[in-house]
């Protein structure tokens, strides 16, 4: 029973902190500091300092704030307009129409950003008012958006994947690997039930788009040769093993900035805001991983995650009832913290159980991406539903209701997943190796 008073003592001064309105990563600091005073021998201070320096000064960590001002910058050019322009005259004649320039661009921009939050603002901002003009059902509209969006968090370079590599000290460049095929399913899982909805759905009678000779296709489709470009650079430099993901995300900050230049949206402004706009993000995040992995430490110390891995283990669970067990777990954590804290405030538990169930690490953090993918669309802490009302101005119930069929098919993918692992783990174990390093 120890350990389950431990546990309350840890989630009460947990919530009481998050409570009062102290920031994610100070609270995580402030319950682990309770705990190494209490509960532990070892001077907290000295603990917390070292702790966070070494948490801080991982080279592998250099990649999280590269990739956020690729998306920054990225989002201050005519991307979007340009996507639409490539991408309209290849889905209009697909069952949908061009709700699926939604699906596709935010899988598309997801490649480049690593934000959902960047890719819902940077998608729907163009999106939005072109299919409301011709006439698309608007809860298709959302509800697509809301939840292809999420793909920011697993095709990578997925920020939320870096963390989790960080934390369980694990390959970045795999698990960006890992989510490639999955992030690719998922969004054609959107495109069926899009294509299904509009010839089963009553409110679906959108403008007929005027034709389009197949050569005026190809000249439109000019507007998606830079980001294609990038893509290619980022990825095909960590598949083929020219570089580490850090490297990567190097490439794609100076590409970017080529990019912003060739578009003339690369101004003194616009780099300024970029800049900032990706430290302070960094910033954030970073506190919230040194939170974390003192955290980590003072429950390493008050032997709390193995005492719950056995306690778990004594419960004699299946492998699939455990995924189960955690499926209901992130899913309702999800509902009050953002994907990043949900990944780095449980991890210290969580590993122990995964490793103790032999189940794959790697594999492992594709389930968890799309996991926390759904906590981005459940009320009341759904954070793409935010920016979405922001951009919409609609109810948060309207818009919380049209992404309940995204919630749907992204439960299907996990059991997918779970049935078909090979779609994390085949990418990873058949890229080549390249530098060592995250």
């Amino acid at each position: 029973m120890a350990e389950f008073q431990l546990v309350a003592i840890f989630l009460f001064v947990l919530f009481l902190l998050l409570g009062t309105g102290v920031w994610v990563g100070l609270a995580l600091l402030g319950v682990a500091f309770v705990g190494m005073e209490l509960f532990t021998s070892r001077p907290a201070g000295d603990a917390m300092i070292t702790t966070i320096w070494s948490a801080s000064s991982s080279w592998t960590l250099t990649a999280l704030p590269l990739f956020i001002w690729m998306g920054e910058i990225l989002f201050r050019t005519r991307l979007s307009e340009d996507m639409f322009k490539g991408l309209s005259p290849w889905m209009a004649r697909l069952p949908g129409g061009l709700v699926h320039t939604n699906i596709v661009g935010c899988t598309v921009f997801a490649a480049v950003s690593g934000s959902s939050a960047a890719t819902l603002t940077t998608v729907g901002k163009m999106s939005i008012p072109e299919l409301r003009r011709r006439n698309y059902p608007e809860t298709m509209v959302i509800g697509t958006l809301a939840g292809a969006a999420t793909l920011g968090l697993m095709i990578p370079p997925s920020l939320t994947l870096i963390v989790y590599g960080v934390t369980i000290n694990e390959s970045i460049t795999k698990l960006f690997m890992a989510g490639v095929l999955p992030g690719l399913v998922l969004a054609l899982m959107f495109m069926s039930y899009v294509a299904i909805y509009s010839f089963v759905g009553r409110d679906f009678n959108p403008d007929r788009e005027e034709g389009m000779s197949f050569s005026e296709k190809l000249k439109r489709s000019r507007f998606l040769i830079p980001v294609l470009m990038l893509i290619t650079v980022v990825i095909g430099s960590m598949y083929t093993g020219i570089a580490t993901a850090t490297e990567a995300a190097a490439f794609g900050v100076i590409g970017s900035l080529i990019l912003a230049a060739g578009q003339g949206s690369l101004s003194w402004s616009t780099f300024t805001e970029s800049l900032m706009g990706a430290t302070r993000t960094s910033a954030m995040i970073a506190l919230i991983l040194a939170g974390a992995a003192f955290l980590s430490l003072s429950m390493g110390f008050t032997g709390l995650p193995r005492a719950l891995a056995e306690f778990i283990g004594a419960m004699e669970l299946s492998r699939f009832e455990l995924l189960m067990a955690l499926l209901v777990f992130y899913i309702i954590i999800g509902c009050f913290l953002d994907g990043i804290s949900s990944v780095v405030l449980t991890m210290a538990v969580v590993e122990p159980m995964i490793r103790a169930a032999g189940i794959d690490l790697i594999w492992f953090g594709i389930f968890i991406v799309v996991v926390v993918e759904m906590a981005q669309i459940t009320p009341p802490i759904g954070f793409n539903l935010f920016v979405l009302q922001g951009m919409t101005r609609h109810e948060m119930g309207f818009i919380a209701r049209a992404a309940i069929p995204m919630f749907l098919i992204m439960v299907l993918m996990v059991f997918v997943l779970i049935a078909v692992p090979e779609l994390a783990t085949w990418l990873p174990e058949n890229m080549r190796q390249g530098p060592a390093g995250g």
